[in-house]
């Protein structure tokens, strides 16, 4: 994944999660908003209370080979940030992958919750 593909910054994690959707299931939570780019951006997080450093750069890797395998599952111009869970520990990374995808396809059925809110709000 490029540089420019990343969130890093803080205050973008926060806009992200307060005013994006969030759709969830056993291992992970996914906070998605459009960002009015040509292309999409991911920012992952895994807590401190799961790991070392180590732990969790390794399950950040493995979300960034899932993210790169299935980039056509994806809509251009979104921001994502993908939290991995505490019962993701320990999983294989083809449990992880299947999971992934899953809550991913479960996004596209539910179609674009920011629609509806911006016309809840007029």
């Amino acid at each position: 994944m490029r540089k420019l593909y990343i969130v890093k910054k803080n205050y973008q994690f926060d806009e992200i999660i307060k005013k994006g959707v969030c759709i969830k299931n056993k291992y992970y939570i996914i906070y998605y908003k459009d960002n009015n780019l040509p292309y999409d951006r991911f920012g992952i997080s895994v807590s401190k209370k799961l790991g070392n450093a180590v732990f969790r750069n390794n399950y950040k890797r493995k979300i960034r080979s899932i993210i790169d395998n299935y980039r056509k599952l994806y809509i251009n111009g979104r921001d994502y940030i993908i939290i991995v869970r505490k019962e993701a520990i320990g999983k294989s990374y083809e449990i992880l992958e299947k999971e992934f995808i899953a809550l991913i396809l479960k996004k596209k059925k539910k179609g674009n919750r920011n629609e509806f809110r911006e016309k809840k709000e007029i």
